[in-house]
């Protein structure tokens, strides 16, 4: 019988790693049917997850589902419209979405309070209300220096729910509030969150101080302004307006103007398209930037026949040499001290025309009192 050689050395490895894989090959098989095997073994025998029984929703859970559920039919959905030209060499135009924003319904009558800069520039608005229907909106009158305005539509009354109006004068920091809003479009978003801060000043888009207003870390987001904010009652306390950011999303910090003050304003606007913010009858400059160390505002010009020129109250006046008298200067009104114009002008915010204002003047070195009766806006 001829006699096999054995494999020389340089062979033996190379037959070792041929085993190897041979073997590794086999283990692979194995357990992959195995794996298989079990993989089928599962799909026919497998079942979902029983549902485990829930506890049911806490005390303030419920609470802050039903003030959701109570209050959504009262917030309405806004979007502003624009007109655009469909060609170029056409005549024919088609109104165009141009923003959106929220607005809760005042009264049964159809009026709608939103922000002024939600429909600022609009050439047309359209309200959605919580069933989804669409109304035309119009503008029945705005206020840039409290950003507040008020729409009407045409709606039937069983299709309007008032929002419930509560107070700010009795807020507290730490206090818990929501917000209903569209943001981003999204319809019906609610938010929670506590009273952060009150009495903040925040400049409005008409340029005014904004003052008492609320801050909230509620997250306010595009969308949101002109929604309301609300207390654990459901009743309305504020009117979201700004957020503090520098992307243009909510980062923590929320601002509404006070129900009391949004109390005033609309009625205001429903009657007479505007404010008919009392006046003076005088043209007012800080004090500061007439002359150093002048603590009140300076009274530049007196309006003729106005209540301050009956008062005797003085304007600036230039001497026949050129040199320029100082007029009175405002130190306070009703026992407030002012500062500033926008202090005048918050103090007299709670008058009305008609009404007689004590104000506290210094003329020259005296310092003396007049009594104002403020007038309308002409």
């Amino acid at each position: 019988m001829p006699r096999v050689p054995s494999p020389g050395p340089s062979e033996r490895p190379r037959i070792a790693t041929t085993a190897g894989l041979l073997v590794l090959a086999a283990l692979a098989f194995l357990v992959g049917s195995r794996w298989q095997g079990n993989v089928l073994q599962a799909e026919s025998q497998g079942e979902p997850r029983s549902v485990t029984p829930s506890s049911g929703l806490l005390p303030e859970e419920r609470a802050t589902v039903n003030l959701f559920r109570e209050t959504q039919p009262s917030v309405v959905y806004i979007t502003t419209l624009r007109e655009q030209r469909v060609s170029y060499f056409g005549r024919r135009f088609d109104r165009v979405q141009d923003g959106t924003g929220s607005g809760f319904l005042w009264d049964d009558k159809g009026h709608v309070v939103t922000n002024y800069h939600v429909i600022r520039n609009a050439q047309a608005a359209e309200i959605t209300l919580s069933d989804q229907t669409t109304w035309p909106a119009s503008l029945v009158g705005s206020d840039p220096d409290m950003d507040l305005a008020v729409l009407r539509i045409e709606a039937p009354p069983e299709k309007l729910r008032p929002i419930p109006v509560g107070s700010s004068s009795d807020l507290q920091v730490g206090q818990s509030v929501l917000a209903i809003g569209n943001p981003f479009g999204l319809d019906y978003t609610l938010t929670t969150g506590v009273i952060s801060a009150l009495d903040r000043e925040v400049q409005s888009i008409g340029g005014r101080e904004l003052q008492g207003v609320i801050q909230t870390d509620a997250a306010i987001n595009p969308g949101n302004s002109g929604g309301p904010l609300l207390d654990s009652s459901g009743r309305l306390i504020g009117v979201n307006t700004q957020i503090v950011s520098s992307g243009g999303a909510w980062a923590g910090i929320g601002f509404a103007i006070p129900v009391d003050t949004v109390n005033w304003v609309v009625p205001e606007l429903v009657a007479h398209g505007r404010v008919n913010r009392p006046q003076l009858g005088v043209t007012l400059v800080e004090g500061s930037r007439v002359r150093p160390r002048v603590d009140g505002v300076v009274v530049l010009e007196v309006v003729r026949n106005s209540g301050a020129d009956r008062a005797g109250l003085r304007g600036a006046r230039q001497t026949r040499r050129g040199n320029v008298v100082l007029g009175d200067v405002i130190t306070a009104i009703e026992g407030q001290r002012v500062r500033s114009v926008p202090d005048i002008r918050a103090v007299l915010e709670g008058q009305q025309p008609g009404d007689t204002v004590t104000v506290s003047l210094l003329r020259g070195e005296d310092e003396t009192e007049a009594e104002v009766r403020l007038s309308a806006p002409r």
